[in-house]
C-alpha cells in the first residue's frame, strides 16, 4: 500500500493521495471578501490537483463551509465561472465557524488521481 503526503506539517498535510484519491484538505484564501477568498482558495485547490497529476475534471466531490451563508451566492458565482462545466462533481454547503474569523469559506475536496 502506498501513501502520498503532499506538503506534510506537524498537525497535517495539504494532501493525501492513496488507491487513485487524493483528499485535499480544507483550502482557505486570502482577501477582503468572500468573492476574493474563494477565488485564492480555489487556485489553491487547482495547484494541489496538479501536484498529485488530477485536476477540477476529476473532483469526485466537495464539501464547502461558509462563515455565513449570507455569502453563498457570491461564494456561488465564483465556483460556477470556477468549476468544469462537464464535470460537476457532487457538492455540498453548509455554514459553519471556521478556525479563524478572517476565513470566510473553506473548500474540502476529493478528487480521482490518473
Amino acid at each position: 500500500m502506498t501513501i502520498k503526503r503532499i506538503e506534510p506539517g506537524a498537525r497535517m498535510s495539504q494532501a493525501v493521495v492513496h488507491n487513485g484519491t487524493v483528499y485535499l484538505a480544507g483550502q482557505v484564501g486570502h482577501g477582503a471578501d468572500v468573492t476574493e477568498q474563494s477565488k485564492d482558495a480555489l487556485a489553491s485547490v487547482e495547484r494541489l490537483l496538479a501536484e498529485v497529476g488530477s485536476d477540477k475534471s476529476k473532483i469526485l466531490s466537495t464539501t464547502i463551509w461558509l462563515a455565513t451563508m449570507d455569502d453563498f451566492a457570491d461564494m456561488n458565482a465564483v465556483w460556477d465561472a470556477w468549476v468544469d462545466p462537464k464535470a460537476p462533481p457532487a457538492r455540498a454547503c453548509g455554514e459553519a465557524r471556521l478556525a479563524t474569523s478572517e476565513y470566510l469559506v473553506e473548500f474540502m475536496v476529493v478528487a480521482a488521481v490518473d
